[in-house]
């Protein structure tokens, strides 16, 4: 299982020793990283990291004040992890439904120790993740409920998302891509593209196209063709051999 995790941290050593760190973890992808408590909530709400290694101090807002303000957000998820060279805020982190504490710097038994305890974390919470039959989407003043199993594919253009369903019949909304593939987080769809996801199930047949990229064909009316970028072809055929 693959997961995505988000550094906020203010020094730049700091940040570095735990990118080199987290960059040897096979089933870990890096997003961008903060270095303060502020550009961490900015960053959070548009990546949605699954897990953060979050710095107790950093200027202005400190870790545990931004942990405080993402943990009253409805549909705040992510498991943490804090960071600091001081031992005396244990309590504290832990009061905020950390998933591990550590010091500086990093020992790296240490750290293995804290991912091992991450990946267990993450395992219950998709365990308890509710199975959902059915999609809302909003759509100008009303609600669409669609199977999501009938998509195809789902492409952003401009500032909306133009959802494909296998019918041909197209659904315009203005819900962020990032925010549609959480609510179909239970379901089998990939992003093989910055601005497409792709419905596994729907998938007719895959063709190479040139520098290692590929193009995704689609069994709807049209046969339609959904680009694979390069960079995720390995991830991509791993999914879909059930290899991750």
């Amino acid at each position: 299982m693959k997961f995505h995790v988000m550094i906020a941290e203010d020094e730049r050593l700091g940040r570095e020793e735990l990118t080199y760190l987290l960059e040897q973890e096979e089933d870990v992808t890096l997003c961008p990283s903060a270095e303060s408590g502020e550009q961490l909530i900015q960053l959070y709400h548009e990546y949605k990291p699954d897990v953060l290694f979050l710095d107790i101090h950093m200027p202005g807002l400190t870790g545990l004040e931004a942990a405080e303000t993402l943990r009253n957000e409805e549909g705040y998820e992510p498991v943490i992890v804090f960071t600091t060279a001081y031992d005396t805020y244990a309590v504290q982190a832990f009061d905020l439904q950390a998933t591990d504490y550590l010091l500086k710097p990093f020992d790296k038994a240490r750290f293995d120790i804290a991912m091992k305890q991450v990946r267990e974390e993450l395992m219950k919470k998709q365990n308890k993740r509710p199975k959902i039959d059915k999609l809302i989407i909003s759509i100008d003043k009303k609600m669409v409920v669609i199977d999501p199993l009938q998509i195809g594919y789902v492409v952003r253009e401009d500032r909306q998302l133009l959802v494909h369903m296998l019918t041909n019949e197209v659904i315009e909304t203005r819900m962020n891509l990032k925010e549609l593939e959480e609510k179909l987080r239970a379901f089998p769809f990939y992003r093989p593209h910055r601005s497409y996801l792709v419905n596994l199930d729907a998938i007719e047949e895959i063709i190479p196209w040139f520098n290692g990229a590929y193009n995704i064909v689609i069994k709807d009316k049209n046969k339609s063709q959904v680009p694979m970028s390069r960079t995720v072809a390995k991830e991509f055929f791993d999914v879909l051999q059930g290899l991750t």
